[in-house]
């Protein structure tokens, strides 16, 4: 009788479940590459994925040259990572190309991006969202003019650290005072261009010297393969600063339930964090979190999420919910730094529509401030921008955004500019700082107290009648007008802890304030008479 063999069912189960939560364990270092014509980047990743044995066979198959007449093959190890026609006939790198593998102890996206002049934005779009640059410099070359754009890119887009290849030192022997001429000079640079945390690895990308292991043709470099300093270092959590979550969807299944619907931008939030809804400035306590598989008792950045609050707040798509004691800034001028990326040139008078986070909306003015020459990092007067051109700039919009400066938030400092007339992105943008129209710090902002709150929801109504920008909220005042950069602006603010009904004229520039008491019987429109009043005596004081 034959012996018939089973394999268990629950065993394999097992296997795979543990297996997924391995990998569900594991970090993600997200990585960019760049490197100047012949540099050899498309070399590296193809020796990097192909040494980690994370390319398929039959993918090495395609891309072996065999040599009859010597009886060998040869894997063209570029081949595994340029993927495009175009590409491969000229042997170069042109679209950014995502490549995902893992080790034992994380797991990596590396975006191949082109290091040609020509395709600056292509590799602004995949370097946008990297924890680490892979610069690769040419032990015969040194440091090249397009090796130096390659640093400030890396600079101007925020990436921490960047990782310094000094590529084909086979070809210098593996000279000790070589790559020591080439550290030298880039760590000059990076200081210069103060870049956080820059390091220089010796490798041969076709030998695989100092790729996946270290080799023994460099005794005098004592430092990590290039994979075994990219398992190690540190990536930044993002949940470890201020809580942000743009809204993209009200939620509304049914009458008892209203949830905002977003992806965290940064920080972690709990049940029974008191947060801000900007630019309405009104405040709650988050009350719950969801997820499709049910209710986390804490949520943190890049999660996708519902939140509920126990306050009735308005809020709609394209408004921010952030931690009421680090909240964002609201304005509606700032200086930016821009990556124009269409053919056609940037035109001062043209109208955009500016995406940023949830919302989009209207520019009514971009100035060019200057432009960076990225070969010698020096600033020029400009009037207009051509394609990959990188520049200063401060923009205006037609409704305020709420967002923080690039360096303190990639998310909620980042942006895109559209043609409104043929709906294609035409720049990329980071937020350097938000300018403070300085006659806004000369004039006073009432700050109204109310206990009622019948009577708050009538002033509020009046005020935004008659056009004014009315915040409603139980904060500090103090500290939302240090981030409210806004003309026209009001404070509503309500609850029990108003002892007494009144108005407060604040100034910005003295800190100082002049309190009017609110009888019990005044109504709502004797009210904002008074706000009206107290406004137009300050502009005309300061006129």
């Amino acid at each position: 009788m034959a012996t018939v063999f089973t394999l268990r069912e629950d065993n394999a189960d097992s296997d795979i479940q543990s297996f997924l939560e391995q990998e569900q364990a594991k970090d993600i270092l997200r990585i960019s590459t760049a490197g100047s014509v012949d540099d050899g980047k498309s070399t590296l990743i193809g020796r990097l994925l192909y040494d980690s044995r994370n390319v398929y066979e039959d993918h090495v198959r395609s891309v072996t040259r065999h040599d009859v007449s010597l009886g060998t093959s040869v894997v063209d190890f570029a081949q595994l990572t340029d993927g495009l026609r175009a590409e491969r006939e000229q042997g170069i790198t042109i679209d950014v190309a995502y490549r995902y593998f893992s080790t034992a102890k994380r797991k990596f996206i590396i975006a191949d991006t082109p290091g040609h002049e020509q395709y600056t934005r292509n590799m602004a779009t995949g370097a946008s969202t990297s924890d680490l640059a892979i610069v690769l410099i040419d032990a015969r070359k040194g440091v090249l003019v397009q090796s130096r754009r390659h640093l400030y890119i890396a600079a101007l887009l925020g990436i921490p650290r960047v990782v310094a290849t000094i590529n084909k030192m086979d070809l210098v022997d593996f000279s000790p005072e070589v790559f020591a001429a080439h550290s030298l000079e880039l760590k000059r640079l990076g200081d210069g261009l103060g870049i956080p945390s820059l390091v220089t690895i010796p490798i041969s990308a076709l030998d695989g010297d100092n790729v996946v292991e270290t080799s023994a043709r460099t005794p005098w470099y004592d430092g990590p393969s290039l994979l075994q300093f990219l398992e190690t270092v540190p990536v930044e959590n993002a949940s470890e600063v201020a809580f942000r979550l743009p809204v993209q969807r009200v939620l509304r299944p049914h009458q008892e339930y209203r949830g905002f619907a977003g992806q965290i931008a940064a920080g972690a939030v709990r049940p029974g964090d008191q947060v801000v809804v900007l630019p309405s400035g009104r405040s709650s306590r988050v009350r719950s979190i969801t997820t499709f598989d049910g209710d986390l008792p804490s949520a943190e950045a890049p999660l996708s999420i519902a939140l509920t609050l126990e306050d009735e707040v308005d809020v709609s798509r394209g408004d921010v919910i952030a931690a009421a004691d680090a909240p964002p800034t609201v304005a509606k001028r700032f200086e930016a730094s821009l990556v124009w990326m269409d053919s056609a040139e940037f035109r001062p008078a043209k109208r955009y529509l500016l995406k940023h986070t949830a919302q989009v909306v209207p520019t009514t003015a971009i100035t060019i401030k200057n432009r960076v020459n990225v070969q010698t990092f020096e600033t020029e007067q400009s009037f207009v921008l051509h394609m990959n051109d990188i520049a200063i700039v401060e923009i205006e919009t037609k409704r305020p955004l709420v967002g923080d400066s690039y360096r303190d938030n990639r998310t909620t400092g980042s942006f895109i500019l559209i043609d409104p007339e043929t709906n294609s992105t035409v720049a990329a943008g980071m937020i350097r700082s938000f300018v403070v129209n300085p006659s806004l710090s000369k004039h006073h902002v009432p700050i109204v107290e109310l206990r009622k709150g019948a009577v708050v929801d009538a002033v509020e109504q009046k005020l935004f009648d008659r056009g004014y920008l009315v915040v409603r909220t139980k904060l500090d005042p103090d500290r939302l007008l240090q981030r409210l950069h806004l003309p026209r602006l009001v404070l509503l603010l309500e609850g029990p802890d108003v002892h007494y009904s009144r108005i407060r004229s604040f100034s910005r520039q003295t800190r100082l304030s002049v309190e009017y008491r609110v009888e019990t019987s005044a109504t709502p429109d004797s009210i904002v008479e008074k706000i009206v009043a107290l406004l137009t005596e300050e502009k005309i004081a300061h006129e």
